[in-house]
């Protein structure tokens, strides 16, 4: 039997993607402790501040000058999913909505015919480390959808099902997609991911020592699929041994069973259909001819993309407020506090 590993690719802060994904980053930066002003407690001299992608001392301050992350920025033509997994992250944008999420959440964001956002990592901790591991996901939207009003929603952690394996052993974190008759929470209503046809999963698998699972086939025949081990040591693919630090294009049309190494694995598992339509990209516009990148350009120095309506290009939160969501028609989610990964969430009006 011919093997089902189509093609292997190494893993650097930026995965290779196949259609209908578009970009997958990596972040895992071990920050110190916080300042009073949510930065590192830490000197920044010898850092290129602005445009700092080095690693150096393990951590990076991105595009930021006091507090790690990406200042305010426009997108247009896809959508952006934020899975982060420890520490925080601010995200304001140009429609209005704010929102703090971390520990487990997951921000779904259709940038559509245009938004600008910043999404900051504040260091809420003084006296401790602050380690922020993070997921950025970017789906394409085909054309029909491209110009469709943006979009923001916050999946958080309660809502996001875990499957775990008969006997434990393996976790299975549903971002988008079903599994054994458990859905993952719904997508923005123009997404991809929201036909059932398109097959889309976003899944993270954590597999202990030893352990094993079985991949499901994909529901259709041209379903694409990924996996990437990130972590821990190595896994079994029908007997195809993969190294952490490795992604593989699977054939997705068969069972697979998966085999942990002896330090166990974690790994992302992203599926779908291809849109199937030609791309366009350039910088932050995902569009389908060279025309349209020209007009997002044109379109964003003219309007802004509606403006920017905070008063700094990297606002954060502040030190005290926990996880919580403006969406931008003024509804307020509030979760807990900080690092209360369990806490019983409400919805209040805007303050």
């Amino acid at each position: 039997m011919a093997g089902v590993v189509v093609q292997r690719f190494p893993l650097g802060s930026q995965w290779p993607t196949i259609d209908p994904f578009l970009f997958v980053a990596h972040h895992r930066d071990r920050y110190p402790a916080g300042n009073t002003d949510l930065g590192p407690a830490a000197p920044l001299a010898g850092r290129a501040i602005g445009q700092d992608f080095d690693d150096v001392d393990g951590w990076n301050m991105y595009h930021g000058s006091t507090v790690p992350g990406f200042p305010q920025h426009p997108h247009r033509g896809f959508e952006t999913i934020t899975y982060v997994r420890s520490g925080y992250c601010d995200h304001n944008d140009s429609i209005g909505a704010a929102s703090r999420f971390g520990e487990g959440d997951t921000q779904w964001m259709t940038a559509g015919r245009g938004i600008v956002h910043s999404e900051m990592f504040p260091l809420l901790d003084a006296d401790n480390p602050n380690p922020l591991e993070l997921f950025q996901i970017w789906l394409n939207l085909p054309a029909a959808d491209k110009m469709v009003d943006p979009y923001f929603t916050m999946l958080w952690k309660h809502k996001i099902p875990t499957v775990t394996s008969e006997g434990g052993g393996v976790d299975v974190t549903m971002i988008a997609g079903s599994l054994d008759d458990v859905e993952a929470p719904t997508p923005p209503p123009n997404s991809w991911a929201s036909s059932a046809e398109a097959d889309v999963a976003i899944w993270h698998l954590r597999l202990d020592p030893g352990a094993r699972w079985t991949l499901p086939p994909s529901k259709g025949s041209e379903t694409k699929r990924l996996l990437y081990a990130f972590a821990g040591s190595w896994l079994t693919i029908n007997d195809e041994h993969l190294d952490s630090g490795n992604g593989a294009m699977l054939k997705s049309d068969r069972p697979l069973e998966l085999v942990a190494g002896d330090k166990g694995v974690e790994c992302m598992v992203l599926q779908g259909r291809p849109i199937g339509e030609q791309v366009a990209k350039y910088g932050p516009f995902v569009m389908n001819t060279d025309d349209e990148i020209h007009q997002a350009f044109s379109d964003y120095q003219q309007t802004g993309f509606g403006g920017w309506p905070w008063a700094t290009s990297d606002p954060n939160h502040g030190p005290d407020r926990g996880r919580f969501a403006r969406h931008a028609d003024g509804r307020v989610e509030t979760i807990g506090s900080v690092a209360t990964a369990e806490s019983t969430p409400s919805q209040q009006p805007d303050q």
